[in-house]
C-alpha cells in the first residue's frame, strides 16, 4: 500500500485500541467461531458475568459485535469484516 494522506484509519484504530485487552481478543475469536450467549461467554473463559458484560459492551459500542434477541437471551456474533480478518490473521500467526 502506497502512502496516503487522504485516506483516514480513524475506525480502524480505534476498533484496535478495543482489541487490545487479552480478554477481548479471546471474546472475539470466539465469537468468530460461534455466536453465543453471555454465559456460554463467562463458563468457557471463567470469568464474572459483570466482567464479560463490560467488554461485550465495548465491543458492541465500537461495531464489532452485535446481539440478536432470542426470548430472553442475546446471542452474540461478529459483524465486522475488518476484525474477523484480523482474528484469521493471528490464528495463522499463532
Amino acid at each position: 500500500m502506497a502512502f496516503d494522506k487522504t485516506r483516514e484509519f480513524g475506525k480502524e484504530a480505534e476498533m484496535l485500541k478495543v482489541l487490545g485487552h487479552p480478554i477481548r481478543l479471546k471474546i472475539v475469536a470466539g465469537l468468530c467461531t460461534q455466536e453465543c450467549n453471555v454465559k456460554h461467554i463467562w463458563e468457557c473463559l471463567g470469568l464474572p458475568q459483570a466482567t464479560v458484560s463490560q467488554h461485550l459492551a465495548l465491543l458492541k459500542n465500537k461495531g464489532i459485535i452485535e446481539g440478536t434477541r432470542d426470548g430472553v437471551e442475546v446471542h452474540y456474533a461478529v459483524v465486522s469484516p475488518f476484525v474477523r480478518r484480523l482474528i484469521e490473521i493471528l490464528d495463522a500467526a499463532g
